[in-house]
């Protein structure tokens, strides 16, 4: 489905059932389950990246409570959990979202499921979904963590959390899905949880190894798309002009894009550049790839896996990319990723790796937030155009030159 029809059933829909559930649970209750979570499962259904940003969380679930692990996701999302060993493959519960049918059918089954599984802790990484708040409610579960809008007009999700947390949007999601295991950790009610100081090293993920033969596969992938590839010699820059729908106003302009590309490769000849994408923006990178006419200037849009993705992190140097999964998924290797901000904020959203984020501060800035549900009335993002290609070919350079400067350094070693 659109994401504007999943909004607009998320409204029309989502009110009153989350009215009705709200009563229902006021009856019934919760089901009894351990006084320590011990089956917790958490649910991030739309935003890749944010399962790279719930990590911190899943891990302090575990070392806290020894509890097993489950994740519930958009089943068009899935590859994302499975970028990091903290959840089990068998632990990972997808629903389809392709059409209504197919997401009630899988709604029912899930609800099935929770009871049988016995999860005793639900905890809702959304953001004020109420299909997600639904599923929270419906699961009984002893336990049930959430964002509550407390005196917030709209935003209705109704009233199913045991553990209700103000929402706070000036601190960074990842320390914001921390507070919710953190609330849990609370002896006694408190109005709202969870009152914690959470530092910045609390936030941290782990770079897992890839196995060579993936890296082996993607080198191979280089040298079908530019031949002349010499490991040792070229330094790989990669862009993510990211074509998606889902929120058109953080791209940045396909000319910026285009003149940084040619820009890099004009200034340094032992540089490649390729164009990173899934197999639906294929196109618009093999249009761009065309227009630009350069051998070092190459497409793999659509032509690699998310763990191949992420694979071809480990070969590069430096990454571009606006605020997307890409951002996320690169804090998982060592590559320099220069994120461009825009509608977003990086307070909130800057990538938790080796990151510089580029962010022009408009007085219009950050637009999407979750108080209008990441539906941004702009129809002119300034704040994308404000990024010269300059700005961030300066980036670029430096963390080209940090990375020649470590090879240098390690052939003295």
């Amino acid at each position: 489905m659109k994401l504007e029809t999943m909004r607009r059933i998320d409204f029309w829909m989502g009110i009153p059932l989350c009215f009705l559930c709200t009563q229902w649970l006021r009856i019934a209750g919760a089901r009894k389950g351990p006084e320590k979570p011990a089956r917790i499962l958490f649910i991030e259904l739309s935003e890749m990246g944010s399962t790279i940003l719930a990590n911190p969380a899943l891990e302090r679930a575990q070392s806290a409570f020894g509890s097993e692990i489950f994740f519930l996701i958009f089943e068009r999302n899935a590859e994302s959990v499975r970028l990091l060993p903290t959840v089990p493959e068998s632990n990972i519960r997808t629903i389809r979202a392709s059409s209504l049918l197919a997401l009630t059918l899988d709604s029912l089954r899930f609800l099935l499921w929770v009871r049988q599984a016995g999860i005793d802790t639900v905890i809702d990484l959304e953001l004020f979904s109420r299909y997600s708040a639904l599923l929270t409610g419906l699961s009984s579960a002893r336990r049930r963590v959430g964002f509550h809008r407390f005196h917030g007009e709209g935003l209705y999700r109704g009233e199913m959390l045991t553990h209700r947390l103000s929402y706070n949007g000036h601190m960074h999601m990842a320390k914001n899905f921390l507070a919710m295991v953190d609330a849990l950790r609370t002896p006694a009610d408190r109005l709202s949880y969870s009152k914690t100081l959470i530092a910045d090293d609390e936030v941290r993920v782990p770079q897992p190894e890839i196995e060579p033969a993936r890296l082996q596969r993607m080198e191979d992938l280089v040298r079908e798309v530019y031949p002349a590839f010499t490991s040792g010699f070229h330094h790989i820059v990669l862009i993510n002009p990211n074509s998606s729908e889902l929120l058109p106003q953080r791209r940045w302009p396909r000319d910026n894009y285009s003149t940084l590309a040619r820009r890099i490769v004009e200034e340094r000849e032992n540089t490649l550049v390729l164009i990173t994408g899934s197999a639906a923006e294929r196109e618009e990178a093999l249009a761009m790839q065309d227009r630009l006419n350069h051998p070092r200037i190459r497409s793999v849009a659509g032509m690699h896996s998310l763990r191949d993705l992420v694979a071809l992190y480990h070969l590069a140097s430096v990454l571009v990319t606006n605020d997307s999964g890409p951002a996320h998924f690169s804090a998982i290797t060592p590559i320099r990723s220069i994120v461009l901000f825009g509608p977003e904020t990086p307070s909130l959203y800057g990538s938790l790796g080796n990151t510089e984020s580029i962010f022009a501060g408009l007085a219009c800035s950050p637009c999407v937030t979750a108080a209008n549900k990441k539906n941004s009335a702009c129809d002119d993002p300034v704040c994308m155009k404000a990024i010269s290609p300059e700005r961030v070919l300066a980036s670029v350079r430096a963390a080209l030159n940090a990375s020649e400067q470590r090879e240098a350094a390690a052939k003295l070693n």
